[in-house]
């Protein structure tokens, strides 16, 4: 007895707008197939996977984080924007799944991390080391509360929680002053008010569109526009920080950043 599947109609993967009807699967690059077998998917991996993904009907494969992480977060967690961490290949092996998925009519997304990147970015490296650094301004730093001692319960600039518990304000004993974090501590959040980060990122983006990349899921953007007053968010009962998310999600620039980089990229 055979089987007759139905047929796939895809979407109309050349068009502009391809994305509002296309079939998407995500892949997490760890735990999606191996290569080499040493227990950690990788890029080389997946592609080799692609024949199935095709015969699913799949028309984007949206590509979680493969940058460079200290996998504090998953890989949300980025130390370097433009390659890919060892434990998933490197940069040819993402062209080669970039050429694959085009040679048959797909296309590749990858997933971008903009609000925040990792502690260990050489951005933020730079930015903690001293207040008169030229990236200091390219994260949220803020002094200790009025009158409160820096590093003591309650100091914090404001007092928002983090998604992750805990405040959202890690103390810095470097230069006194406390960075913003609206998840782990090891996630400081970039602050899209400076000209020159938004930049970088565009620079970003284009980096890897001229690699073949189609497009971009971004994650959490809609948190990227903060109120610059930050003020202290509402404390709900039953919780010990504020709710500073009215601050933060979809802020007062949202759609005049949004509309940057839609010209810039």
């Amino acid at each position: 007895m055979t089987e007759h599947l139905p047929t796939h109609v895809a979407a109309d993967r050349s068009g502009e707008q391809w994305w509002k009807s296309a079939v998407v699967y995500q892949i997490y690059p760890r735990s999606f197939a191996d290569s080499d077998g040493d227990g950690i998917g990788d890029l080389a991996g997946i592609t080799g996977r692609l024949d199935h993904l095709d015969h699913l009907g799949v028309d984007v494969l949206w590509l979680s984080p493969m940058f460079p992480s200290p996998q504090d977060d998953n890989g949300y967690d980025v130390s370097d924007y433009t390659d890919v961490d060892p434990m998933f290949g490197t940069l040819a092996d993402l062209d080669a799944l970039a050429e694959g998925l085009h040679r048959r009519g797909m296309k590749l997304v990858l997933d971008l991390v903009f609000n925040h990147s990792s502690d260990e970015h050489p951005w933020f490296v730079e930015s903690r080391s001293s207040t008169d650094n030229d990236r200091r301004d390219w994260y949220w730093w803020r002094p200790a509360r009025p009158g409160m001692e820096p590093g003591t319960p309650g100091a914090e600039p404001t007092n928002w929680g983090s998604f992750f518990s805990g405040p959202a304000w890690e103390f810095d004993e470097t230069t006194g002053e406390y960075y913003l974090h609206l998840f782990s501590r090891k996630q400081p959040d970039l602050n899209w008010e400076n000209p020159e980060v938004r930049h970088a990122l565009y620079d970003v983006m284009r980096f890897w569109l001229e690699r073949g990349v189609d497009g971009f899921r971004m994650d959490v953007v809609n948190f990227v526009s903060k109120d610059p007053a930050l003020p202290d968010g509402q404390v709900h009962p039953g919780s010990r920080y504020g709710d500073g998310s009215p601050f933060y999600i979809c802020g007062p620039r949202i759609h005049e950043f949004m509309h940057e980089m839609h010209r810039e990229v």
